[in-house]
């Protein structure tokens, strides 16, 4: 069940065994270390969260402003035992665009963690569901690692859809003339850029993570890390495959297109430049003054259409001659 009162999406008191118990705001302010590990999810842009983070949080204020911030990249920094996570998402809401990124922002201490959000991440959903069901995180280093490795997951099906795109439009190219295709590919090669854009610095924040003095990440949880970091380094040559390729595929289809082009206009310059003398003479003995060759002879029209074929033959053997045709 996602409580909704004021901001408040979830709380839970973690066992460390991989359940929870969900609280509410009463159970958030008479919470005490000694009852387990403390997990709040807010909606970072309601009223009441921003003064329960300013005034009752007990953090710091620069990190009570980095919780609640708009526009936040992807950043990783380290207050003294804490630590301040920024990651990004793919958009999976309905009716949103994948790569309009979702945002969290995490903070940890030893015996709590408050994650804040304005859009549905259902990579926390998860998470929720694995808690209700006994199997969620144990620890602070436990949840970190299932959260980043449950948002890399749910990247890979959206780029490994994108490279399916491009793949099925490149083939496309070569049976299709559709000038349609050109602004599938745009929109594929903006998804694609769009995406590198926030997970380049999301690799930064993965890799400064994995630097960082942490006393609560053991070498067991960083070498868990190091994977969903290898998995993001993935993600990102994928997307930079697929923007090549859709590049390359609009570079051919534009020259496919020019070409048909090309071909048009040539052939319209043949029939125009055969029709030009043809049009030349008839305008020429059709004007309507005296002393027309064979105006007053029962053979004149004969004779011209005879002369016209072969002013046509000829021309048509001048083109192939010079290889024109």
């Amino acid at each position: 069940m996602e409580l909704t009162n004021d901001g408040l999406i979830a709380a839970y008191i973690l066992d460390k065994k991989g359940g929870g118990r969900q609280i509410g705001w009463d159970g958030i302010d008479s919470w005490q270390p000694d009852q387990g590990l403390l997990w709040i999810h807010f909606d970072y842009s309601s009223q009441n969260v921003q003064e329960w983070l300013f005034g009752k949080s007990g953090l710091e204020e620069v990190i009570s402003d980095a919780l609640i911030e708009e526009d936040s990249r992807p950043r990783c920094t380290s207050f003294q035992e804490g630590l301040l996570l920024g990651l990004r998402g793919v958009n999976l809401n309905p009716g949103a665009d994948p790569e309009d990124m979702v945002g969290i922002r995490i903070w940890f201490e030893t015996d709590r963690i408050i994650s804040t959000r304005k859009r549905k991440i259902l990579s926390i959903s998860d998470i929720r569901a694995a808690l209700e069901q006994g199997i969620g995180p144990e620890s602070l280093s436990d949840f970190l690692v299932q959260l980043a490795g449950r948002m890399m997951e749910r990247m890979r099906h959206v780029i490994d859809d994108l490279e399916d795109a491009v793949a099925d439009v490149e083939d496309q190219v070569l049976t299709s003339e559709s000038r349609q295709l050109r602004t599938e590919l745009a929109a594929l090669r903006r998804q694609a850029i769009s995406l590198r854009r926030y997970l380049s610095p999301q690799r930064e924040a993965l890799s400064r993570l994995l630097t960082e003095k942490i006393t609560w990440l053991d070498e067991s949880d960083r070498i868990r890390l190091r994977e969903v970091y290898d998995q993001l380094t993935r993600h990102i040559e994928d997307l930079d495959e697929a923007r090549d390729r859709a590049a390359v595929t609009q570079e051919q289809l534009i020259n496919s297109l020019s070409e048909q082009m090309n071909n048009k206009m040539y052939i319209l310059s043949i029939v125009a430049a055969i029709f030009l003398p043809l049009g030349f003479l008839t305008g020429l003995l059709g004007i309507n003054v005296g002393g027309i060759p064979g105006a007053d002879s029962k053979l004149g029209f004969s004779v011209f259409v005879i002369l016209l074929v072969g002013v046509v033959s000829f021309q048509i053997w001048f083109f192939k001659k010079k290889k024109w045709l």
